[in-house]
């Protein structure tokens, strides 16, 4: 209750920012806006990667929210994509997926929270209140002994697949036929399966199965994926 207190009147000290909250379960999504509306101006809600891409640029918030294992496009992807276009935004991480590698490969766009789903409340506003202060934060968990080496891993493991080699992984992973797939990404069949074939040598990938798992390594899919929508 006092960490809850003091983290309130530190965010109380700079202006309410405009908030972009990004999360598929519609049921954590307002969650998060009902444990935010007091601190920040939500300004939207994105239920997968590419929507989230294209509120952003519509709605231009000082910082997002963002699941990372979100469909059609994951959120450090699609924080890559919004930086691009967006520079000054901040992004706090919000995940299931408890993965030092990932929140290696998030703090590339630092400063970056990443904090985790079954954490306590008052480590989400933390987070908030670091970023927009322009520091990082990590959950304590996830923090290891050496960043330099976790983030060498998480960059060398970012040189895999290029941009549309990940696109096209994240959305097979997912279960979806070629021809939806060259359809979110407007290209054709035959280019979505040029992909694959580079994506299962490159990676030395056996089968679909063994895709699926490569993408859950990566953080590219989540385990909820395959877990019914509350």
């Amino acid at each position: 209750m006092k960490e809850d207190v003091l983290v309130h009147r530190s965010m109380s000290t700079l202006s309410r920012p405009k908030v972009l909250l990004a999360d598929d379960h519609s049921v954590m999504a307002e969650a998060l806006r009902a444990l935010l509306c007091n601190h920040c101006d939500i300004v939207g809600i994105a239920a997968d990667g590419r929507a989230l891409v294209a509120k952003a640029i519509e709605l231009r918030p000082d910082l997002i929210v963002a699941d990372i294992g979100m469909p059609l496009l994951n959120g450090l992807d699609a924080a890559e994509q919004i930086t691009r276009a967006l520079p000054q935004v901040r992004f706090v991480f919000l995940t299931m997926i408890d993965d030092r590698n990932l929140a290696a490969a998030a703090l590339r766009l630092a400063p970056v929270g990443y904090v985790l789903k079954h954490s306590a409340a008052s480590e989400l506003l933390t987070a908030i209140d670091e970023v927009r202060k322009g520091r990082s934060f990590v959950t304590a968990r996830l923090r290891p002994e050496n960043w330099a080496v976790q983030k060498e891993r998480a960059e060398q493991a970012s040189k895999e697949l290029t941009p549309r080699q990940r696109d096209v992984l994240q959305l097979l992973a997912e279960g979806r036929p070629m021809k939806e797939i060259a359809d979110i990404l407007q290209v054709s069949e035959k280019t979505v399966q040029f992909h694959k074939y580079h994506i299962m040598k490159s990676c030395s990938l056996g089968s679909n199965a063994d895709l699926v798992l490569f993408a859950l390594k990566n953080g590219l899919i989540s385990s909820q994926r395959f877990s019914p929508k509350t």
